[in-house]
């Protein structure tokens, strides 16, 4: 089974969809494909007068730009992606965190609102799913044990729902060709390398959530975590990221059902 994450910058590229769907069709194998939309948020919100807001990457979301967040994921986004997987071929479902309560979120900061992180996923559902052909294309809105929905990090779901399923592969689609330092792309990166990208400011904005969870990916046992862009889904290029140690994971996502 493979997840690929795909960002929403990306989803707002005339033709993108299409070629993603071309692609993970050619992956032939189960997927879940988890999806963004932030760049048709902030523009939905400044239509609206709600002033976007991020730290570390991460969308500061207040009452009313969750609801424009709910609107845009599991609305035009999903079924954008879902209707270009159809045309491509696809047994695709549309879904979100909500439905089925496949993800569980408890509130991350109260600096950033209404942001969750993930708390569990209901991998036998999904699994479920895939075993019946489907296609499932995720948005990362998520509930709360106490009803609350709450607006997840796409990244972060992506690892997770890898992490719980024991996904075969994770690959986090974005509009450059992998990790870069200056103009060079990096080819391998390991978990304890990350830190220092940071820091150094070689790795900035949106890259901090994607190699942030590409390392608790690849600690907790995915074998092949890479960031690449579309045309590297299928190349096998991009940036590998890569455990710096063995290591026995006990991830809390790795024993949900």
């Amino acid at each position: 089974m493979h997840v690929v994450k795909v960002g929403g910058n990306e989803l707002d590229v005339p033709g993108f969809a299409e070629a993603l769907a071309i692609n993970v069709k050619n992956l032939g194998e189960p997927t879940i494909v988890v999806h963004g939309g932030g760049r048709a948020v902030s523009s939905l919100q400044r239509r609206l007068g709600i002033t976007p807001a991020k730290i570390d990457g991460l969308r500061v979301t207040d009452a009313a730009s969750l609801e424009v967040a709910t609107m845009v994921l599991c609305g035009l986004a999903n079924k954008r992606l879902v209707a270009a997987f159809q045309c491509a071929g696809l047994d695709a479902l549309g879904l979100s965190g909500v439905d089925g309560g496949l993800v569980r979120a408890t509130k991350k900061s109260h600096d950033l609102g209404f942001v969750g992180q993930v708390a569990h996923v209901r991998t036998a559902l999904l699994s479920h799913l895939l075993s019946l052909g489907h296609t499932v294309v995720f948005a990362p809105i998520s509930l709360g044990a106490d009803g609350q929905i709450y607006n997840v990090n796409a990244d972060e779901v992506a690892a997770a729902i890898a992490i719980a399923a024991n996904a075969d592969a994770l690959s986090f689609v974005t509009n450059v060709p992998g990790v870069k330092d200056h103009d060079a792309v990096l080819q391998r990166v390991s978990t304890r390398q990350i830190g220092e990208l940071e820091r150094s400011g070689i790795v900035e904005g949106g890259m901090v959530p994607k190699l942030r969870a590409a390392r608790d990916a690849s600690l907790a046992g995915i074998g092949r975590v890479r960031i690449v862009d579309l045309m590297g889904l299928s190349s096998g290029t991009g940036t590998t990221v890569v455990a710096s140690y063995d290591r026995t994971s006990t991830h809390p996502m790795n024993a949900t059902a």
